[in-house]
Order: C-alpha cells, then sequence, then structure tokens
C-alpha cells in the first residue's frame, strides 16, 4: 500500500518534542523527508535521533529570521523544495491577567506565534511546490476565554486570520492553508501539575480524557496528505469537544 507522503518533503518546526515530534515520526513512516527545527542541541539530537532515519535537524529559533533563513538554505541545499510545511514553533503563558502584562511578554509570545509563522511561511514560498500543504499552529484559545492567556490567546487567533488570507493569497499557486488547533494534549506542558487540578480539567472535556501527542500527528497527516485535498481555510480544532459546546 502507498504511504501517504511517499517521496514528499516536509519542515515542521519546534519538534524537539510533544505534538510536533510525534507528527515528525509519523511523517516519516508515511513515507516523508523531514527537516525539524529546535532552540537547543540537545533536544534536537535526541530528537533526531528518536526518528531515526530521513531526518535532519537544524537548530533555530522561529523568532530570528536569520535562523529562518539558515533553515531553508539547507532544506534547498539537500533536497530543493517543500511539499508539506507544519509551522508548529510556538510559545505560551500562563496566569498573566490584563493587569499585569508587560511589553517583554507580549513580545515573547508574538514574536514567536506571529511574527515567526509569517516568517516561516514567507520565506518557505520559493521552495513550496505547487499544491503543497501548509499547516499552522493554532490552539483551542482562538474560540475560548482562559482567564490569564490573553496574549497568547490573541497571538492564536492572529493565526487563524492569517490562514484565511493566505487561503485566498496562495491559491494560484493551489497551496492550502489550515489551522491545527489542539485542545489539552498529554505533553510535557503538564508535567508538574497536580493530578487534582488535572481531573478539573478532564471535566471540561466532552471526551472526559486529554489527547495524545499521537492523534494531533494523525491529524497534521490528514491535512497534510491528498486526503484533504478539498480543504483548505479551516480551523481543524482536536479538542475532544472542548471549543465546540
Amino acid at each position: 500500500m502507498t504511504r501517504k507522503l511517499e517521496n514528499k518533503v516536509a519542515v515542521i518546526t519546534g519538534a524537539t518534542s510533544g505534538m510536533a515530534l510525534a507528527t515528525a515520526k509519523t511523517f516519516v513512516e508515511e513515507g516523508a523527508y523531514v527537516f525539524i527545527t529546535g532552540r537547543r542541541q540537545d533536544q534536537l539530537d535526541a530528537a533526531v535521533k528518536e526518528i531515526g532515519r530521513n531526518v535532519t535537524g537544524v537548530r533555530a529559533d522561529s523568532g530570528n529570521l536569520e535562523d529562518i533563513d539558515r533553515l531553508y538554505e539547507i532544506v534547498k541545499k539537500e533536497k530543493g523544495r517543500i511539499d508539506v510545511l507544519f509551522a508548529s514553533a510556538g510559545v505560551g503563558h500562563f496566569g498573566i491577567g490584563v493587569d499585569a502584562i508587560q511589553p517583554e511578554e507580549y513580545t515573547r509570545v508574538f514574536d514567536v506565534n506571529v511574527r515567526g509563522t509569517i516568517f516561516t511561511v514567507q520565506k518557505a514560498l520559493p521552495l513550496l511546490s505547487e499544491g503543497a500543504s501548509i499547516i499552522l499552529n493554532g490552539s483551542i484559545a482562538t474560540v475560548k476565554a482562559l482567564p490569564g492567556m490573553g496574549v497568547y490567546s490573541a497571538s492564536k487567533a492572529a493565526v487563524r486570520s492569517l490562514a484565511r488570507t493566505w487561503t485566498l493569497e496562495l491559491q494560484p499557486r493551489k497551496i492550502r492553508v489550515n489551522v491545527l488547533s489542539p485542545g489539552s494534549i498529554d505533553t510535557n506542558t503538564f508535567a508538574g501539575v497536580p493530578q487534582e487540578t488535572i481531573e478539573t480539567l478532564k471535566k471540561n472535556i466532552p471526551m472526559g480524557r486529554f489527547g495524545k501527542s499521537e492523534e494531533i500527528a494523525a491529524t497534521a497527516l490528514f491535512l497534510g496528505s491528498g486526503d484533504s485535498s478539498f480543504i483548505s481555510g479551516i480551523e481543524l480544532f482536536v479538542d475532544g469537544g472542548t471549543a465546540q459546546i
């Protein structure tokens, strides 16, 4: 049986752990060659080792435009094109209300989540093949009010808006743009969080559990492959129903 990403070239930013790392492994299993990025060399090396084959790791901070340029120089030299781009890199914050937001925190979040996403896509354009798939990393925070996460939520709402615009702007090249918006996923984000708090969070999820990184990876595979060939401009929630009720 033909694999869904046979002979495709994919770039996944911020892929040293969690959902993006699981996605990178799934893409390779489905036939793709994958370039992944991460800010810390030790974590990047570990991720490359875990993926095992058909992968190149590039140390890069998505908030740094020179790093993005260097990433694409390597992709151009090694493969010459991109068929699937998953702009996954992002940062968040918790427990910072409107009365406590500092300019530095705003800059930190928007530099990676918005500025980084814009230029990760823009600088990839010369390498994107006709009919390529762009996946942007969103969040249920685009539609759910989460106290103490206003700046993060606003940054993800901006990403959602960009996907709408880019869907039209890139249509002449048949490039599809979609947003993958996770809910609560069982990753290191929740490491150290008291079990009582986790159980409280689960009560707000209609399916009664956290999602798994592999479930995000399966959704990214759907959006990156021909299975979603008539889907563009959407925000696909993978959240156990949290944002839907």
